[in-house]
């Protein structure tokens, strides 16, 4: 394999890692916005892969043209001066959220999961991604090539699964079961929330990498596995509703028919789930707020890990909830400014 391509290969994963989080791994999330829409979900999916490859590419590309060190360079492109300003701090809050729900999911998993301490679980994710980030963006690059292959092979799994269940006939007897809402504004809000997201980690890849053809390479097959691993675990759901509607961890049903060992795996690849977007996101926060402040990225990761237990422990995460739907709609906007804004000059 060329440079290039090891290159386009790291940066494909690093923007599936980015992306994939503790709700696409439990399969609510995969729920919520394909499967409850039946046969249309299918549709949805086959968008959403197109959108992500063609704008996370954009984004990548527009990062490395700004030579910008974090998302508020592309914001400010994006937006204007005054408006991007304002947008780069909504991002910073709602990471900041997502910082401490990743934290308090890893403290709930290895409480409930492995009957071992919650803060031990915070504690020690917390240190194994700080020795993460100090590295940079190559340490991010390097978790990510591990980490985003093991969810591949689960989510391959769980769609074998899925297929010796209803088979290629199951696949066109999908029903909808939406009272309401369109299959294609589900793909929109989708693309739209995670790309917004993803500019975190995705816009200082792009200025670190720089070479337009990997961006290109890279954000395509990061567009396209994703796309499958989504395939995948909708059609294994759908395949046993509709009791999965009624689960907090949807994919759990399918697991169990898969034996002990895979649960193992399954708790593996959503822990892997959850410190591949926390990495990403302290990432991103810190370099911006560097940036604001001029302190020591390893002193603001510092803050932002403890900070983010302090309030992982009094329910912060909460307050996203009020926080998605807003960022939602601001998401929306950074989809149709990607579309339309031209790229800066080389």
């Amino acid at each position: 394999m060329s440079q290039r391509w090891a290159m386009a290969v790291r940066v494909g994963f690093t923007y599936i890692g980015t992306v994939v989080g503790a709700g696409f791994a439990s399969g609510q999330e995969i729920m919520q916005f394909f499967t409850v829409y039946g046969k249309g979900g299918m549709w949805a999916i086959i968008a959403v892969s197109v959108l992500f490859a063609w704008l996370g590419t954009r984004m990548m590309i527009m990062g490395a043209r700004l030579q910008a060190e974090s998302y508020e360079e592309l914001n400010d492109h994006l937006f204007g001066m005054r408006w991007g300003k304002w947008m780069s701090r909504f991002v910073g809050v709602v990471l900041f959220g997502v910082t401490t729900a990743m934290m308090s999911g890893t403290g709930a998993l290895f409480e409930e999961q492995l009957g071992l301490s919650f803060h031990l679980g915070v504690g020690l994710t917390s240190i194994m991604a700080f020795l993460v980030i100090v590295r940079g963006m190559e340490g991010i690059l390097s978790v990510n090539t591990l980490v985003v292959p093991l969810m591949f092979l689960f989510t391959v799994l769980v769609g074998i699964t899925g297929w010796q269940s209803g088979g290629l006939e199951g696949l066109f007897q999908l029903q909808a079961v939406a009272a309401e809402g369109h299959w294609s504004i589900s793909a929109l809000t989708y693309v739209a929330f995670n790309l917004a997201m993803s500019q975190a980690v995705l816009v200082p890849l792009g200025n670190e990498v720089t070479d337009e053809k990997v961006l290109r390479l890279g954000g395509w097959m990061g567009g396209i596995v994703l796309g499958i691993m989504l395939l995948t675990s909708n059609f294994a759901l759908a395949m046993h509703s509709p009791q999965v509607y009624q689960l907090e961890i949807p994919i759990a049903l399918v697991i169990e028919a898969l034996g002990e060992g895979m649960k193992i795996f399954f708790l593996a690849v959503m822990w892997g789930e959850i410190f591949t977007t926390l990495i990403g996101n302290v990432y991103g926060l810190a370099a911006n707020l560097h940036q604001m402040t001029r302190l020591r990225m390893n002193t603001l990761m510092m803050l932002i890990f403890i900070l983010g237990y302090g309030f992982s422990l009094i329910g912060f995460p909460a307050l996203v909830g009020y926080v998605y739907p807003l960022f939602g709609y601001c998401g929306i906007g950074v989809l149709l400014l990607l579309i339309i804004r031209r790229y800066p000059a080389h």
